[in-house]
Order: C-alpha cells, then sequence, then structure tokens
C-alpha cells in the first residue's frame, strides 16, 4: 500500500510539474519554436556565471571555500583545479587575483552556453523541430559541460580566445539591443494609445489619462536622461577623451530628438527610450577609461553599470521569449498573413440593407483577416535567428558581468590597453546605434 500511495505521489508530482512547464515555457507541440526553453537555459547560466564569479573563482585562487574544500578532498582534483583557475592570472595577486579568476569564472558557462547555441541554430537550421525538442537532455549536456569547464585552464580559451569572442559579440548586441528597445518602446506607446482610442469610444475623452500617461513617461525619460549627462560631466571630466564622449553623446541625443519631432511619423516615447540608452552606454565608455584623474570608478567594482546591464539583458530576454514581434522576426513557423474577406459577390463599398439589425458577431466576415501562414521553402529555416539573438546575448553578458574584461587594482588599471580597446568598441557600437535610429 505504501509503495502504491509513493508511486501515485510521483506520478502526481510530475505530471503537475509538467503541467507547470508547459504553461509557464509553452509545449512542445509541432508549430511551437522552444524560445521559452532557450531563454530559461541562459537564466541558468547567468546565475552560474554570478556563483562562480564572486564565490567559487575567488575561492579557488586563494583557496578558501566550500567549493574549493571538496574539490581538494578528490584525490589529484585539488592541484588540477588550482591551476586551471590561476593560469593567466599568475602576474596579479590580491584582490586583482580574485577579480581575474572570477572574470574567468563568468566566461566559462557563457562560453558553453555561446557554444550550445552555435550548435542549436546549426541543428534547427538543418531540421527546425529540433529547437524544440529534446530540451531536458540539452540541460542535461549544457551543464556537464559546465562542469568539465572547471577543470580547463583560463588561458588560452577563455580569457584569450573567448573574451575577444564575446568582446565583437556584445558590441553587435549593443546594435542589435537599440532594435529591442525601439520594439519595446514602440509596442509600449501604441498600446497606451489603443487603450485610450477605447476608452473614448466608451466614453469620449475619458482615454486622456493614456495619452497623459505616455507624455509623462516621456518627460521622466528625458529628465532621467538630462540628470545622467550633468552626472557625466560633473564626475567623468578632467581628461579630453572624456569630455569629447559625453559631447558627442549630447549631440546625438539632441540630432535623436530634433529629427523625430520634425518628421511626420514617428514616436517620442521611442526617441526618450533610446536617449537614455545612449547615456548608458556613454557611462560604460568612460568608466572603462584607465586614467584614474577623469574616472573615479577605476579599480571599483562597477555596481551600476552592471546592474543596468543586467536590466538590459532581461528586457532582452523577455523580448526574445515572449514578445509576439520577436516571434514575427526570428521565425517563420507562426508569421501570420492578411487578406481582405468580404461576402461572396457583394460590393466592398455597398450597404448590404437585407440585414441591417444583424447582431456585429454575427455579420459576415469582411475587411482584414490575420491567417497563419505555413513555412516557405526550407520552412522553419529562420530559427537559427533566435539563436544568433542568444549567442550574442551570452557575449553582452560575459562582458556586463566583468567590465569588458578590465581588472582595477587599488584604483588604477591593472591591464590599462584593454581599457583603451573597450573605449573605442563601445564608442563605435553607440554611435553606428545612434546613425541607424537616425537614419
Amino acid at each position: 500500500m505504501g509503495s502504491t500511495l509513493s508511486l501515485a505521489a510521483t506520478y502526481c508530482c510530475c505530471t503537475s510539474m509538467g503541467s507547470l512547464c508547459n504553461s509557464c515555457l509553452g509545449s512542445t507541440a509541432e508549430g511551437t519554436t522552444g524560445r521559452k526553453r532557450a531563454v530559461l537555459l541562459l537564466v541558468a547560466a547567468i546565475s552560474v556565471a554570478l556563483f562562480f564569479q564572486y564565490s567559487v573563482g575567488p575561492g579557488i585562487v586563494q583557496e578558501s571555500g566550500w567549493v574549493w574544500k571538496t574539490y581538494r578532498a578528490i584525490p589529484g582534483s585539488g592541484k588540477l583545479v588550482f591551476n586551471a583557475w590561476k593560469s593567466g592570472c599568475e602576474q596579479y595577486e590580491g584582490d586583482a587575483l580574485s577579480q581575474c579568476a572570477g572574470n574567468a569564472g563568468v566566461m566559462r558557462p557563457m562560453f558553453v552556453t555561446f557554444l550550445f547555441f552555435i550548435f542549436q541554430g546549426i541543428s534547427s537550421y538543418v531540421q527546425p523541430s529540433l529547437n524544440r525538442e529534446a530540451w531536458p537532455a540539452k540541460y542535461a549536456i549544457f551543464f556537464f559541460a559546465v562542469l568539465i569547464c572547471m577543470f580547463i585552464p583560463n588561458s588560452p580559451l577563455f580569457t584569450g580566445f573567448f573574451l575577444w569572442t564575446a568582446r565583437i559579440g556584445a558590441a553587435i548586441f549593443v546594435v542589435l539591443q537599440q532594435v529591442i528597445l525601439i520594439d519595446v518602446a514602440y509596442n509600449w506607446n501604441d498600446d497606451w494609445v489603443e487603450k485610450s482610442n477605447q476608452a473614448d469610444r466608451i466614453t469620449f475623452g475619458s482615454g486622456g489619462g493614456w495619452l497623459q500617461a505616455v507624455v509623462g513617461s516621456c518627460v521622466f525619460l528625458y529628465a532621467t536622461t538630462i540628470v545622467g549627462i550633468s552626472l557625466l560631466y560633473s564626475f567623468f571630466t578632467g581628461c579630453p577623451e572624456n569630455t569629447w564622449v559625453i559631447t558627442l553623446t549630447l549631440l546625438g541625443i539632441l540630432a535623436m530628438t530634433g529629427i523625430q519631432l520634425s518628421g511626420q511619423d514617428g514616436s517620442l516615447l521611442t526617441s526618450s527610450v533610446m536617449s537614455l540608452y545612449a547615456v548608458y552606454l556613454c557611462l560604460s565608455i568612460v568608466s572603462k577609461n584607465p586614467n584614474s584623474t577623469c574616472n573615479p570608478q577605476l579599480g571599483k567594482n562597477d555596481v551600476w553599470d552592471t546592474v543596468i546591464g543586467l536590466v538590459l539583458t532581461a528586457i532582452s530576454l523577455a523580448w526574445t521569449g515572449w514578445s509576439w514581434s520577436a516571434e514575427h522576426r526570428l521565425t517563420v513557423d507562426n508569421v501570420q498573413n492578411t487578406k481582405s474577406m468580404s461576402p461572396a459577390g457583394e460590393n466592398p463599398d455597398s450597404i448590404n440593407l437585407d440585414v441591417p439589425f444583424l447582431d456585429p458577431d454575427d455579420q459576415p466576415a469582411r475587411g482584414l483577416v490575420m491567417s497563419q501562414g505555413g513555412t516557405s521553402s526550407g520552412g522553419g529555416t529562420n530559427l537559427w535567428k533566435l539563436n544568433a539573438v542568444m549567442c550574442l546575448i551570452s557575449c553582452w553578458v560575459a562582458m556586463t558581468l566583468t567590465g569588458w574584461g578590465t581588472l582595477g587594482d587599488q584604483g588604477e588599471a591593472a591591464n590599462p590597453t584593454m581599457g583603451r580597446v573597450n573605449m573605442a568598441i563601445l564608442g563605435v557600437s553607440q554611435w553606428l546605434a545612434i546613425s541607424l535610429y537616425i537614419w
């Protein structure tokens, strides 16, 4: 009897968990993409990266903490893990050594995630159904690969090859993130305007509150932008390169807003979002300057930069996993097509006087109807775009958590050359994003 009840309880638990996963992450039935499960895997990778950065990496090189004690207790593994995590960081001591090992810890799960989505992109291009199938096995392979990476030396794979790969991928994602933020802002604006129109149809004039909310959001975002620029001028000037970066950012914001106001179509809310994004990129650029006279954040953990970067990551992941516009842009499985519909033989411009008082729900179909389009030739092959976005997000997260690979030591840059390289990469990405938006 006890075993029967145990089996019944196990079955109920497994069934409930499966139902909960399908409710939250969508089913794996034909016509789905598996993008929500991909987002969940990347969220798990970010959690592992944070754990490696602030606990595992520093603990191993300082020979402290329960992770280090666990590996040391396994014969032959303690020395292997210690040498692997100190590889490429031998020239540093103290906090710089811990920071170097922590950054290398971030690179491990992000590198595995990067490879995972590359292989998944290739497989989904060949066989689209593989993108939504076998996720339990994929999760198991992912975590096993992360475990193996614990024994691989930092250099040259993580702090060399993947560091530069992540820099390039993150720079590309800066531009892609602009597309995501524009899409989110347009959807935000359209949603509130539509709610205003719906309220006006019920009671004329009652929708003004939604339009005021749109204007209020624009004012708040622009006010935050102005405050951000003022703080950058207050704390990050003192050397010409920082002053030029901040001034050019301000000019770019003025150009974006002026062109938006002078155009026929557009959304001032979108321009305000892009303006604030430009200020964030400006902060990222000047905070990488290895000159301590104009960079008060040098040698410190740039908490605000990391927090804002993770918030942008969350927005990008939410857009990738749950936005309909992302579904439309990244896949072709659920592309919707429009077609005109009207009652057979009826002139669209005529009025049917035979049925003047039909309930609107019973009227003959007319107007634009959305129909689900099947896959075209090579249908489903656009799923590689979803995996490409996830690869770039992996690179972005790696750079956000590690300060683009820069190290600080007692208020000085431990690797000043990398700081200037990162400033150049971010500067080019910022102005490419601004130019594309203006264009």
